[in-house]
């Protein structure tokens, strides 16, 4: 009897670091860390790690969208 390979579901990210939040904003990876300097965007820390949630992504670009309006 052959068992069929088992197919793994994808995992969504929920922290990303700072370069690959560089790329999903297309910006560069300075940037990124100026905003999360400033706190303009929100980051946490695990150990010696910065981290950026996905959702503070979101939040992020939805106040640039409500500063422009």
């Amino acid at each position: 009897m052959t068992t069929a390979p088992i197919e793994k579901s994808p995992v969504t990210k929920l922290l990303l670091t700072p370069e690959e939040a560089a790329q999903v904003l297309g910006i560069g990876r300075t940037k990124v860390y100026e905003l999360m300097l400033s706190n303009d965007l929100e980051s946490v820390k695990i150990g010696a790690s910065r981290r950026i949630p996905t959702d503070a992504l979101d939040s992020f670009v939805a106040a640039l969208r409500g500063a422009s309006a």
